[in-house]
């Protein structure tokens, strides 16, 4: 068990957007996080994260560097420190900077101490930029190293997102809608690159484009008015009744097109 949550419980008022969820998620898993629009998937993210405090319920993290410690109260800076990692629906990247500054600055802010070290010249900081420039190959922009983040396609800025995520060597990456917007010829890159991080790292992903989920998740969860209704293997989740019903409204049944159904049949919306 990498990361798990008991009865994890988030009230807004009268309004229970997460609502008693039990889940756990393995060393090397990739798992999508599906569900309606209001389903409770982000601010599942944000409670794990610390970005919001559960009203009830626990959740516990093996991290590589701490072991197994409780993480429910823990804010945002403490899960990062620990392994926990994220990306968020809109694009949070330092616009003006050069995309290897991007990544290097969350290297830095990984490394311990030296990320208190303000008045030393970032230049004698080999191991950051040593650790970005191998980031930058990775997500296929090291040969836009230099150029202001504004200046990348959606797509990239995306991948470079990931890339800033994966500063620090983290043990789970959360991904919330990291398509939402790609063109989609940059669909199929961004695919392939959260499938190659996979290999090597535990991610959570939240995402309304059907096609990935079911082709590069090792497991699906569903979640419908904060409540945890399935959880399987893709082809699980594609059959079962509940979800479809829910959620996916004829998405990959034998009785129908090929194609999906457009986005109101599908709720595949952004949300």
């Amino acid at each position: 068990m990498l990361l798990s949550t008991t009865n994890l419980t988030k009230q807004f008022g009268g309004i229970t957007a997460v609502d008693g969820v039990d889940f756990t998620l393995e060393d090397g898993q990739l798992c999508s996080v599906i569900g309606p629009n209001g389903a409770g998937k982000t601010t599942f993210f944000n409670l794990i994260t610390g970005e919001l405090e559960p009203t009830f319920g626990t959740i516990e993290f093996d991290s590589s560097d701490a072991g197994t410690v409780e993480i429910t109260d823990a804010d945002p800076a403490t899960t990062a420190r620990l392994g926990l990692h994220r990306s968020y629906q809109i694009t949070n990247i330092f616009p003006t900077v050069s995309v290897l500054e991007n990544v290097r600055i969350a290297v830095q802010a990984h490394r311990g101490n030296d990320s208190w070290r303000f008045w030393r010249n970032v230049n004698s900081f080999d191991e950051h930029f040593e650790e970005a420039h191998t980031i930058l190959e990775r997500i296929g922009l090291d040969n836009d190293a230099n150029i202001a983040a504004q200046n990348l396609s959606h797509g990239e800025k995306r991948s470079l997102e990931i890339g800033i995520a994966l500063a620090g060597d983290p043990d789970v990456l959360l991904l919330d809608e990291p398509t939402a917007g790609v063109s989609s010829e940059d669909i199929g890159r961004l695919t392939d690159l959260i499938d190659d991080v996979a290999d090597d790292h535990a991610i959570m992903l939240i995402e309304h484009n059907m096609d990935i989920v079911m082709d590069i998740s090792d497991r699906v969860v569903v979640l419908d008015n904060g409540e945890l209704i399935a959880d399987g293997v893709p082809s699980e989740i594609r059959e079962s009744d509940r979800v479809q019903q829910a959620y996916l409204g004829g998405y990959g049944q034998d009785d129908e097109s090929d194609e999906p159904a457009d986005d109101s049949e599908t709720g595949v919306a952004a949300g």
